[in-house]
Formats: structure tokens, C-alpha cells, sequence
């Protein structure tokens, strides 16, 4: 948003972020009346001459000699608009109220400030300069997104043609295996002489070797479902016996995935799109939760119009990456001032602690 450089600048306060955001889209089977209704109405036509008074700000003047009624200084709406558009052009309604209260805030401010010198000095005259070089990268960032924006149809064709795989859609019938089947050991009984009523004893840890035997067990499951779903048996019939067969009876989730898209699945399951309507995959093992069995139910290529907004959306966001690549990096700083480059997500060290000491280098 082009605003975001300049609201500490001229709005201090107005909260970045309020501005109308895009209209969620409808979920899935949602009706479109539904969606239409939904939509805010549209904003009313402003009945405001460019000359028109739209801020007057009581007891704030430039001529000091005005006092009471006289002093006051006016804004129409073309001036307040000239703001506005620097800012952000098309600002909503509701977020100009808000840009009027802090800009009048921050004019009375700024008056002030003035007449205590405080415009003079070196330090202002860095931040003002600081503050310039902001609003010139964020101008240049925006004008490079423009010209990345700048994405003809044939640079979409070109793109679609040569990644037309990765605009397949398909249907599948996934059934979902537990990797490993439920322990449950049985508490152990109460000691000789111990009452009744006292408290059961908590059932014991499942052992090392009946969690193997646990995981081999849906190894099995996992192979002779695979085979069954081969042989034609009904997915969801299938799903459900996995589910029983791991001690979950009342676990088991819908098989049927609409909409895949290769882009959308684990790397180790990308091959299923290669599958044709009605074919099995391989059983795929992931070694944290499950076995996973696909069946190819449809697949569909999405044609070039129904994916062109997502193509111009993706070159242009790769072409201004590109852009921005070469005023990244390439500066040497000196760690005796600026101390040992630290992972970004690290913490800074706490005051008088020290760094965690380095192996030692092997000899040559």
C-alpha cells in the first residue's frame, strides 16, 4: 500500500492496515446471489465543490494578530485531496475522517514545534533527509512493481505452454492409513489387601517393542488395502476398515479430494497427477503420520482464460523480485563495530552474556 511510507511521516497514528480490504471470496457452493449481497454498497457521490471548506480548524492561524472568530484557518477539499492522493490515491471514506483528525493534529504539532526551533539543528536536518531517501525507495519500489505489472498476453501464453502440467486439476480418492495401531495396556490390578475404592492405577507406557509391532502391523494394513483398491474395492469402505484396523473406529475422514493441483502437494506425493482416471498409486510412507493410497478419479487442464490472472499475478511478482534483486546485500559491515552477524529470527544476547563458543577448527 503506498501509504505505508508516508503515515509516520504525516499522519502519526493513523493506523496502518485500515484501509478497505479486499472482499473475501465466496466459499465454495456458496450461491452467487449470496456473494452479490454481501457486497458493501456503493459509496455515495460527493455532493462537495473542490472549493468547499471540508477542515476548519478553530484558533489556529498564521497571523498572530487575529483573535477569537478570526483566528482559524480553513482547508476545501482540493487541498485536503492533494494530501490524500500523495498518500494514498481513491483513500475510502471512512479512512479520510481518520486522515483528517490526525492531519489536523499534526498541523497544530508541527505550528508548534516551529516556534520552538526545533526545525533547526542537525538532527532534524538528518531525520528530513533520512525520511527523503524513504520516500524515494518506496516511489522507485513502486514504480518497478509497475513496470513488472506490465505482463503482455503472449508472455501468459508463453508461460502456460510451457508449464501446462502444473496447471492440471484432478479428483482423487485418498484413503489415509495410520502409521501405527492404538496400545492401550490395561491397568494394573489393585495389590492384595488394597480396598476397592481406592484409586485406579494409571495403565503402563506401551513398550518399545509393541510400538514396533504397532507400526509393522499397519505396514500390513497399509499393503493389503493398497491391494484391495487395486483390485477395484470401494475407497471409502477401505478408509474405514484402516481406521478400525488402528483401534480408531470413529476416526475415519472422507476420502474424496477435489481440485488438486500439483503445486498443492507434499513433494513426495506430486506423482500421483501423473496417474490416469481410475489407476492406484504406489503406497507413499511418510515417516511422522501415515501411509497414504490415491486413486485417480478425474483430471482436467485448466484452460489458458480460466489462469490468466494467476500467470500476469505470478510473472509480475517474479519479474519485480528480479528487479529489487540488485539493491539487496552486497555490503560489507564491520563486526568489531557492528558486532557477529546473528540469525535473523535470534534474539540479541543478553547484556553481559557471551556467545556460544565455536569448535574448533580441524588442523590441516
Amino acid at each position: 500500500m503506498r501509504c505505508q511510507y508516508l503515515v509516520c511521516l504525516l499522519l502519526a497514528g493513523l493506523a496502518y492496515g485500515q484501509a478497505a480490504q479486499p472482499a473475501t471470496p465466496p466459499a465454495a457452493g456458496a450461491k452467487a446471489e449470496q456473494s452479490a449481497s454481501a457486497a458493501p454498497d456503493k459509496a455515495p457521490e460527493i455532493k462537495v465543490g473542490p472549493d468547499d471548506t471540508v477542515i476548519t480548524l478553530k484558533d489556529f492561524c498564521a497571523d498572530a494578530s487575529h483573535q477569537g472568530e478570526a483566528c482559524k484557518t480553513v482547508i476545501t477539499r482540493a487541498e485536503f485531496e492533494k494530501v490524500t492522493e500523495a498518500i494514498q490515491p481513491g483513500m475510502p471514506p471512512a479512512l479520510r475522517r481518520q486522515m483528517a483528525t490526525n492531519y489536523t493534529r499534526m498541523l497544530r504539532l508541527s505550528a508548534a514545534a516551529e516556534k520552538r526551533g526545533l526545525d533547526k539543528g542537525p538532527s532534524f536536518d538528518e531525520k528530513m533527509a533520512l525520511a527523503r531517501m524513504q520516500i524515494l525507495a518506496r516511489a522507485l519500489s513502486d514504480a518497478l512493481q509497475a513496470d513488472a505489472g506490465k505482463v503482455s498476453d503472449g508472455d501468459i501464453e508463453d508461460y502456460y505452454k510451457k508449464n501446462e502440467a502444473t496447471y492440471e486439476q484432478a479428483t482423487f480418492a485418498r484413503i489415509f492409513v495410520p502409521r501405527a495401531k492404538q496400545i492401550v495396556n490395561p491397568a494394573a490390578a489393585p495389590k492384595a489387601g488394597e480396598k476397592t475404592s481406592a484409586p485406579t492405577t494409571a495403565p503402563p507406557p506401551p513398550t518399545d517393542d509393541q510400538k514396533k509391532a504397532a507400526e509393522e502391523a499397519m505396514k500390513q494394513v497399509a499393503a493389503d488395502i493398497h491391494a484391495r483398491a487395486v483390485a477395484g474395492e470401494d475407497p471409502d469402505k477401505l478408509q474405514k476398515e484402516a481406521f478400525v484396523a488402528a483401534g480408531l473406529p470413529n476416526n475415519a475422514t472422507n476420502t474424496k479430494m477435489e481440485k488438486v493441483r500439483r503445486s498443492t502437494l507434499p513433494a513426495n506425493h506430486k506423482a500421483i497427477m501423473d496417474l490416469k482416471p481410475g489407476e492406484v498409486s504406489e503406497v507413499i510412507s511418510d515417516p511422522n503420520s501415515a501411509y497414504y493410497i490415491y486413486k485417480m478419479v478425474s483430471k482436467e487442464t485448466l484452460t489458458l482464460e480460466s489462469v490468466k490472472t494467476e500467470i500476469h499475478n505470478l510473472l509480475a511478482s517474479q519479474r519485480y523480485r528480479d528487479s529489487m534483486q540488485g539493491f539487496q546485500g552486497n555490503a560489507e559491515l564491520n563486526d568489531a563495530y557492528f558486532g557477529p552477524t546473528r540469525n535473523p529470527m535470534m534474539p540479541p544476547l543478553p547484556k553481559g552474556s557471551r556467545p556460544p563458543a565455536q569448535p574448533a577448527e580441524d588442523p590441516d
